[in-house]
């Protein structure tokens, strides 16, 4: 084999190996709706579930199911690694305030977060305009 075709078949592994770290993470951040302030609105509600993606996957997003009267409100929260760093102790039966946009997603409702507030904590997770906070660094 030529030097020409080991370096190709090199980049060419490099590429795919690239593609298959990264891709899936893109794809769980870029498929969720855009905030949007005109459906922006606050709820009170009990947390039910705090579901948090696999080890290994922590750039996922952490979701939580509120029960809010006699609905249940499935809510996007941020990364799993964001997450973590803001210390959040959010868990099944915490009573919450909550700001966030009702957007739909394949076809079902879903509520980006903006902020959270369990008692004296408040968990922002997105600026006044709806602006991811954990993208800031970026």
């Amino acid at each position: 084999m030529s030097l020409w075709l080991r370096r190709l078949s090199q980049i060419t592994v490099f590429t795919v190996s690239l593609g298959n770290i990264c891709f899936p993470q893109a794809i769980g951040q870029a498929s969720l709706p855009k905030y949007d302030l005109a459906t922006e609105a606050k709820m009170k509600g009990t947390v039910q579930e705090l579901k948090l993606p696999e080890k290994g996957s922590e750039k996922e997003g952490a979701r939580l199911i509120l029960k809010s009267g006699d609905a249940t409100i499935d809510v996007y929260l941020c990364p799993k690694s964001f997450l973590d760093d803001m210390g959040s102790t959010l868990a099944k039966g915490d009573e919450v305030n909550l700001t966030g946009s009702k957007v739909k997603q394949d076809g079902t409702d879903l509520i980006l977060a903006r902020e959270v507030v369990k008692g004296t904590d408040t968990l922002v997770l997105r600026d006044d305009k709806g602006k991811p906070v954990w993208n800031w660094h970026k």
